[in-house]
């Protein structure tokens, strides 16, 4: 599976996994949607939830690397099929633990391992040293993730997920 940032450059250079999978050829970044390629794009906004029957879409990856404070729907209108990623939790230094806040390798190892492509996603989650904590903090999810038909039943396992967070969360308080 090929892998293809569309790159905003807003964030800090020096804590950009997309910039870091590029100096490595394991992305290539685009400046503008017109010179991003069609492809599997993943995409917060998206109405369907990205499934193994995916795999059959494209041999292409698309995220959008961006900051957080500016991920509005519209930088996400490129060419391809825009899928959501579901429930996981990030392991990065930034955004550590929180729900639905991955970086672009997260998002890009996320979706590799839900495509069948395991050993991708470790290999480019290998070049950050909490790489492999992120696939640790979200293996069962991203297995049973990875276990689905489509996207319906990821969605229902998801939601197993987020009622559990809810019920948690109503015990803490």
């Amino acid at each position: 599976m090929n892998l293809h940032v569309r790159y905003e450059g807003d964030d800090d250079p020096d804590k950009c996994t997309a910039r870091k999978l590029a100096r490595f050829d394991l992305a290539q970044l685009h400046r503008s949607a017109s010179a991003t390629p069609y492809g599997i794009v993943l995409n917060p906004h998206a109405e369907q939830a990205l499934s193994p029957a995916d795999r059959a879409e494209t041999d292409r990856l698309v995220a959008l690397d961006c900051s957080w404070e500016t991920a509005e729907q519209a930088l996400f209108e490129m060419p391809g099929v825009h899928r959501a990623l579901p429930f996981l939790v990030a392991a990065n230094p930034v955004s550590y633990g929180k729900p639905f806040r991955l970086n672009t390798v997260e998002a890009f190892a996320a979706a590799l391992t839900i495509l069948g492509e395991r050993e991708h996603a470790e290999r480019i989650l290998s070049k950050f040293t909490w790489g492999e904590t992120f696939l640790e903090l979200n293996a069962e999810p991203l297995r049973r993730y990875a276990d689905c038909e489509d996207s319906t039943e990821v969605v229902a396992v998801q939601q197993e997920y987020l009622d559990a967070g809810a019920e948690q969360s109503a015990t803490d308080s």
